[in-house]
């Protein structure tokens, strides 16, 4: 074992050549890069290469992975897509917002080119997503609502009362009884955050 080295996210740690790209690392163009914040770990094998990991360290920032359900909040949408900020992953809160995009081709799974961003989101929605790949160096990270159980689930109406679903595509305000688009999620009971 090697002495730990703090690392970053996005890090080079080696040529691929050295090393076996173990857990907390990716393999591209040749080099090892660290895929979390952490301490860099090299392990020896008996006549193989070493394998190189990254150890998440204990108080470093929980980032949002593929495949990761996220709870976030829309800031703005415009006709191609909403702008969010990631507030939870599953259910642990972040320490610091992470922005996020939901293009308006993921927003829901059938009739695509039907979809109209604003009868999905609205700004202050909160959204339950599924990270579909990281992002750029803006660290904006793509997000999908096309699966039944992802989307909107809470929103205020424009009196400022939380909204009830009554459709997958509608939700109604239970003081004036006005109805508004939404993508609207099929809510299961462990995502619920009071």
């Amino acid at each position: 074992h090697q002495p730990l080295s703090p690392c970053l996210l996005g890090e080079r740690l080696c040529s691929a050549e050295e090393a076996t790209a173990g857990s907390g690392t990716y393999t591209r163009h040749g080099f090892i890069f660290s895929s979390l914040a952490g301490c860099m770990e090299k392990t020896s094998e008996d006549g193989g290469l070493p394998i190189v990991s990254v150890v998440r360290d204990a108080e470093s920032q929980l980032l949002p992975d593929v495949g990761a359900v996220v709870t976030c909040k829309v800031c703005s949408i415009n006709s191609r897509f909403a702008k969010v900020h990631i507030l939870y992953i599953g259910s642990v809160p972040l320490k610091s917002t992470f922005r996020g995009t939901i293009r308006r081709e993921d927003i829901r799974a059938t009739e695509k080119d039907k979809v109209e961003v604003y009868k999905s989101f609205r700004p202050g929605d909160i959204v339950l997503a599924k990270v579909i790949s990281l992002g750029d160096a803006q660290s904006n990270y793509l997000l999908s609502t096309a699966e039944n159980e992802l989307g909107v689930v809470v929103a205020r109406s424009e009196a400022g009362v939380q909204m009830v679903p009554i459709s997958w595509c509608e939700m109604q305000c239970p003081r004036t009884h006005t109805k508004d688009f939404r993508k609207v999620a099929r809510v299961q009971p462990q995502f619920l955050q009071t």
